[in-house]
């Protein structure tokens, strides 16, 4: 999953831990906005350690501390802190189950599966987690091994997201991944040997890569029957490796061209374009993701993580400490929560828009108001600008980009900025 998260107003940003009295503050005090209810409740856990930190990745991850290429991380330090973390957050989702899990990175699958069965057991034990919870794992071709997939399918892993990204050699080497095509194949096929949920990463548009080489990377992506597929167009992030020193990747046109054929093979092969970057089965959409998506809740723990959580008057949005060390220290201490602060009122339309227009069905027009607070004529004047332009459905019923308006998605998304 790759949040994302606006930096706006709203109130001011504290660090201190909340009290009983603060906590008792966010269900009562008055605030902006009145919600109905509240959104769905997923659970992300960080997992903030790679073997080697990619030089395209802006997540928050961290070379594993000892030897280069090291696989070792202090595990049970860091799994105490992930429990205290949680403890801390319970007073915020009292009795909410919870419906999804995604342990993130990072890379998970560094955890043995000593770890991954502790981890899965603490939450269990603190959370109402739904009886048939999603609960995904992302996990890198580079630390596969047989027996320890097993052990997670076990404890009660049932969905895996593997990072393969390419199945070309040069490729793979030019974007600092440690596996190669034999590693991603393998990886693949244990996968599958264990789990019946399997989504596989895959980037275009990368260093060097030509249309022809593309089209070899979707079609070994598709040979394999996943039920989903996760299609990154390659972007230059900011404070990564790749932005320092820039590749040459191929121009717009042929970007262009990569993304049709990703459309028509993923289609052709059974496949439903249903949000931005994700291509799934009939019916196994990333449950997980969807519930980010339409602006549903999810309280983050661990090294950095991010969250958003409803109240009736009001949404907080939460940050972790990012250095793993220093949230490790902090978590024990009971002050896991680096930054906490109020969404604004003024906020909450294109923070809401930002993530539902990446759906190709769109959501439900009156979710606004459910997960927002807000009524919906708040955005009538930008609804019916949108849809004048053709980039939103005329459909009253639901707020939905037109094929027009999934090309164009940044410049519909930017006509609910706030003035």
């Amino acid at each position: 999953m790759i949040p994302i998260v606006p930096v706006g107003g709203g109130t001011p940003a504290t660090s201190s831990p909340l009290s009983p009295a603060d906590n008792q503050k966010l269900w009562l005090k008055p605030g902006q906005i009145a919600l109905p209810g509240s959104p769905p409740l997923s659970l992300y856990v960080h997992i903030p350690w790679c073997v080697r930190k990619c030089p395209y990745c802006d997540f928050n991850s961290h070379a594993a501390p000892g030897k280069p290429d090291s696989h070792e991380i202090p595990e049970d330090a860091y799994l105490d802190a992930l429990r205290a973390d949680l403890e801390q957050s319970l007073p915020l989702v009292w009795g909410r189950p919870v419906h999804t899990v995604f342990i993130g990175g990072g890379t998970p699958s560094l955890l043995s599966a000593a770890g991954m069965d502790r981890l899965l057991s603490d939450i269990r034990a603190l959370l109402p987690l739904d009886a048939d919870a999603e609960i995904t794992m992302e996990a890198n071709p580079g630390t596969f091994e047989a027996e320890r997939f097993a052990s997670y399918r076990a404890s009660g892993i049932n969905r895996l997201s593997i990072g393969i990204q390419s199945f070309n050699d040069a490729h793979l080497k030019a974007l600092g991944r440690i596996h190669g095509e034999r590693e991603a194949r393998a990886a693949i096929d244990i996968a599958l040997k264990h789990f019946d949920n399997v989504n596989l990463d895959l980037m275009y548009a990368l260093p060097g890569q030509t249309l022809d080489e593309c089209a070899r990377d979707l079609d070994a992506a598709l040979s394999y029957g996943t039920t989903h597929l996760s299609l990154y167009h390659l972007t230059l992030e900011p404070n990564t490796l790749f932005a320092k020193f820039p590749p040459a990747l191929p121009d717009e046109d042929t970007a262009y061209e990569m993304q049709d054929i990703v459309e028509a093979r993923t289609a052709q092969a059974g496949y439903r374009h249903y949000e931005t970057s994700a291509y799934a089965k009939p019916h196994r959409e990333a449950r997980h993701n969807l519930n980010y998506w339409r602006f549903g809740d999810y309280l983050g723990i661990g090294a950095g993580a991010h969250g958003k959580l409803s109240f009736p008057n009001r949404i907080l949005r939460q940050m972790r400490h990012k250095h793993p060390a220093t949230y490790m220290e902090q978590a024990l201490a009971g002050n896991a929560v680096q930054e906490a602060r109020e969404v604004g009122a003024d906020e909450l339309p294109f923070e809401f828009m930002l993530n539902a227009l990446r759906l190709t069905d769109g959501v439900p027009a009156s979710s606004f108001h459910d997960y927002t607070g807000l009524p919906l004529h708040m955005i009538g004047k930008q609804l019916a600008a949108a849809e004048k332009k053709g980039l939103l459905d005329a459909d009253p019923t639901v707020i939905k980009p037109t094929e027009l308006g999934r090309r164009f998605l940044n410049d519909l998304q930017e006509m609910f900025l706030k003035d």
